[in-house]
Parts: C-alpha cells; sequence; structure tokens
C-alpha cells in the first residue's frame, strides 16, 4: 500500500476450530508435524493475511487459553511494544505462565506491567547494577572467553573438532557473574562448578511446556507439554543459586533497598534476570552468532578481521568501547545474527481496549481483552521490508546509512533497536550489553584466527581454525 492511502478494513481471519482437540492437534503440528516456522506462515498462507487467529502451544491443562490473533509482519508486531495499548501482566511466557514456587513466590519483573509500581524500581535496580559494572564488561569478557578459546585450540589439536556450545554454557555463566557482582560463580561455595547445571535445570522446569527436546513424540509431548514439571524437584538448585546472588549481589541489593525493595525480592529478581535473560539468551545468541559467521565464509571473515584489528590498533592494541564503536561491520553482524535469530521468538500483550491493527495490505478491528502474539521470525524476516535476501544472512546489511534505516525493524530486545530500555517500557535493560557480547565474541575470534570452520547443528562445532600471522593486542 501506498503511504497515505487508506488501508481496507477487514476482519482477523483464522480459526480456532474444535475446543482441546483442535488446540492438541495445533500443538503436534507446532512442535513436531510442521515447526515453528512453518506453523505459522502455513496459517498466514491458509488466510491470506499475515493476521491471523490460531492457537499457540501449550495448549490444554497448561494454558489459560490457547487462542490469540497472531502478528506476523513487521508492520503489525510493534503494536506489542506499546504498552498503551497492550497490558503486559503475567504474559513474559504467553498463555501459560510458570509456578512463582520457581521465583521465590515472586512475581519477578518479566512478568510485571510497567503499571505495577515494582516494576519501576527492579528495572531500575538493573539499569543501576548495569551502569555500575561497565568498565568491566570487556575484560572480563576477554579473560573467560580468551580462556575458552585456548581450549578450543587444545581440543582441535587433540580432537579435530571443538564443541563451542558447550564450551559457551560453562564460560557464559561464569562471564556473567564475574561481570555483574565481581564474583565468579565457581568461587561460590553454594555452585562450585555445578552453577551451569543448575541453572539450566532451572530454566528447564520454567519453559518445558514451550519446548521440545527431540525426544519421540509419545514420550515428550506428554512429558512437557500436558503437566507442568513438579517445582520441588528444582528447588534445592534454586536455593544454591539463590544463595550463590544473596551473598555476591550484596552490594545491587543494598541499593535495591534504597530503591524501595527489600532484599529478598531483589534477590529473586537479580536470579531472573541474570540466569534466565542475560544467561538464558547467551546461551543461545553466542553459539548462533559463530555458526552464522563461520557458515558466511571467507570474504566475510577478511571484513572482520581488517575492521577489527585496524580498529584495535588504532587504540594502541587495546580493546577498547571507542575502538568497537569504530567497528560498523561487526555490529551489523551481531545485528543481522539477532534479526535471524532472536533469543526470545515470542511476543504477547493483552489489548487494553478495542483498537485497529494494520498489516502491510489491511487493518483489523481487536476487542478488548483480545491476546495478541507475535512470531517474530516472522516479522523480522519480512520480505516486505528486507526484500529478496530477507531469510539469508546479510552480514554487512546494517552498514552505511541506508543500512541503519533498517534498524527500526530489528525487534529481538521487545523494542525496536532504534529505541532505548526505559522503566516505563518492557524493552531489555541489557539491550545495549547484549549487542557488546556479540561484538566482543567477534573481536576475540578475529584477533587470533583469519577463518575458522564450524557445523550448525544441536551443538555448534568447530572444526578447524587459522591463526593470524600476527598479533595487534597490546
Amino acid at each position: 500500500m501506498e503511504l497515505g492511502v487508506p488501508l481496507p478494513r477487514r476482519p482477523v481471519p483464522g480459526s480456532y476450530g474444535v475446543p482441546f482437540v483442535s488446540a492438541v492437534r495445533d500443538r503436534l503440528d507446532f512442535y513436531y508435524l510442521q515447526g515453528q516456522d512453518r506453523y505459522f506462515e502455513s496459517r498466514a498462507e491458509r488466510y491470506g493475511s499475515t493476521v491471523v487467529r490460531i492457537n499457540v502451544p501449550p495448549g490444554p491443562f497448561m494454558a489459560r487459553d490457547p487462542r490469540v490473533v497472531a502478528l506476523l509482519d513487521a508492520r503489525s508486531f510493534p503494536v506489542l511494544f506499546d504498552v498503551a495499548k497492550v497490558e503486559k501482566r503475567d504474559v513474559f511466557t504467553g498463555t501459560y505462565m510458570p509456578s512463582t514456587s520457581l521465583t521465590g513466590g515472586y512475581r519477578v519483573c518479566s512478568y510485571l506491567d510497567p503499571s505495577e509500581a515494582n516494576h519501576a524500581k527492579v528495572k531500575q535496580l538493573l539499569f543501576s547494577l548495569l551502569a555500575s559494572r561497565k568498565d568491566d564488561f570487556v575484560p572480563v569478557f576477554r579473560s573467560n572467553f580468551g580462556a575458552l578459546l585456548d581450549t578450543v585450540e587444545s581440543q582441535l589439536a587433540s580432537d579435530g573438532k571443538s564443541n563451542f556450545t558447550g564450551l559457551n554454557d560453562a564460560t557464559a555463566f561464569e562471564f556473567i557473574g564475574e561481570a555483574y557482582f565481581g564474583v565468579r560463580p565457581s568461587a561460590s561455595s553454594a555452585l562450585a562448578t555445578g552453577g551451569p547445571t543448575k541453572a539450566a535445570k532451572w530454566l528447564l522446569w520454567q519453559l518445558a511446556p514451550l519446548t521440545t527436546l527431540g525426544l519421540p513424540m509419545p514420550i515428550e509431548d506428554p512429558l512437557l507439554h500436558t503437566l507442568p514439571l513438579p517445582p520441588v524437584l528444582v528447588s534445592s538448585d534454586y536455593k544454591a543459586l539463590y544463595a550463590y546472588f544473596a551473598a555476591a549481589a550484596s552490594q545491587a541489593l543494598d541499593t535495591a533497598e534504597s530503591l524501595g525493595l527489600s532484599r529478598e525480592e531483589a534477590c529473586h529478581n537479580l536470579l531472573f534476570a541474570t540466569v534466565f535473560n542475560s544467561y538464558g539468551g547467551f546461551k543461545l545468541l553466542l553459539p548462533k552468532i559463530l555458526a552464522r559467521v563461520a557458515a558466511a565464509g571467507e570474504k566475510l571473515h577478511e571484513g572482520l578481521a581488517a575492521e577489527i584489528r585496524n580498529a584495535v590498533a588504532d587504540a594502541g592494541g587495546n580493546v577498547t568501547l571507542a575502538a568497537l564503536e569504530n567497528m560498523e561491520l561487526t555490529r551489523s553482524v551481531v545485528w543481522e545474527a539477532l534479526r535471524l535469530d532472536p533469543p526470545v521468538r515470542f511476543q504477547y500483550g493483552r489489548a487494553k481496549a478495542d483498537l485497529q491493527i494494520e498489516s502491510h495490505d489491511a487493518s483489523y478491528a481487536i476487542k478488548k481483552g483480545e491476546m495478541l502474539f507475535g512470531y517474530q521470525p516472522c516479522a523480522t524476516r519480512d520480505p516486505r521490508v528486507f526484500g529478496p535476501t530477507a531469510r539469508e544472512f546479510v552480514g554487512d546489511r546494517f552498514v552505511g546509512e541506508e543500512g541503519r534505516k533498517l534498524l527500526q525493524y530489528v525487534y529481538w530486545s521487545n523494542g525496536r533497536e532504534t529505541e532505548n530500555p526505559s522503566a516505563d517500557n518492557k524493552q531489555c535493560p541489557g539491550k545495549n550489553l547484549v549487542v557488546l557480547v556479540g561484538r566482543l565474541l567477534l573481536v576475540e575470534l578475529f584477533l587470533r584466527y583469519d577463518t575458522f570452520t564450524a557445523e550448525d547443528g544441536t551443538n555448534v562445532v568447530i572444526t578447524g581454525v587459522t591463526k593470524a600471522a600476527t598479533s595487534v593486542t597490546a
């Protein structure tokens, strides 16, 4: 449609089908018979619309109501960020919400609507924590991931391959704890080396109804998608995690009290933000960045290596924040990975009032109280915005003035990449840190290597590296 031309008004197409039966059938399509991408694409094709009524998992027993209006294009999706139009109370994981027994009995910040008093307090606490530790992120990352790459090289020498995903799971947990609180989790008597395992188990208990482990459908569907896993089975793991945070985050907890939060509630929120939001995100994102860059080939590698080494050399051989800001291609690569592989694929919001939602082709009436759902990959791979290469990894997509115009359609942070998180919205408070960490991974790789190869599967496995002939670091 041309700009300024009124869009035709249409009823939202689609069907929820037969109660219970259709929701179960759709869940099987989503997880086993079609897969996530095809599930949503097929419904959009069936009804000739990118705004459709569908069921979303987990469905019967687990969900309050599986019926949603799905927003599957770049134009309709951003209404989910507008807290004046949609309520975000208890919709972080959609139509299903984990038991608060998994978070100390508290509804943590991710489940709070900005209208709730503690939302602003917790978000301000997180902003304060990030600001207080800003000088630590670069050196702590380099220390931890430098050691990871040492291990990669040792494993390549002995075994011919190295499981980056497994190494990242352990290293990212250490990095986040040390970067945020100055205390390595492995140095904690409560966690020792078991922190990543306990964290992964706690994450599974919350996300089990929304995930698949690759087990046969007759086993997995009843096990994960029918009834919640009993919280009592992970309570000891959570207590150990909590003990680490209660000790390591003492300074942040002092700040929380000055903001009007109890230490206990603040500690549960810090644990959730650190383990669920940060660690859970880096577990998914960093292997994907590595896999995407490996598959892109040597031409991109040459460009990244030249840009990174020149910027570091200009900074006296030091990796500084100023040097990172001079790495335009490196930043574009991270944004492109986030566009294609957002760590959180689903967004939800409940309409606060009757409203009109526009796709590229039509305007649709939404009733107050209806649940809106966005599947982010459909929105951020929208060919009406990103053209014929919308589904492809294009490392330099966001380079230059024209490339930067596309950043308004990068939505991974629960907001546009061109906007900033605040206490009044639901955008990720660590948005800028995530992009920083993605860039730092590329910096570490291309200060060491001219090129590398990797296989992308259940785990991302590095299969070879070509070391740089000279070093530019001080």
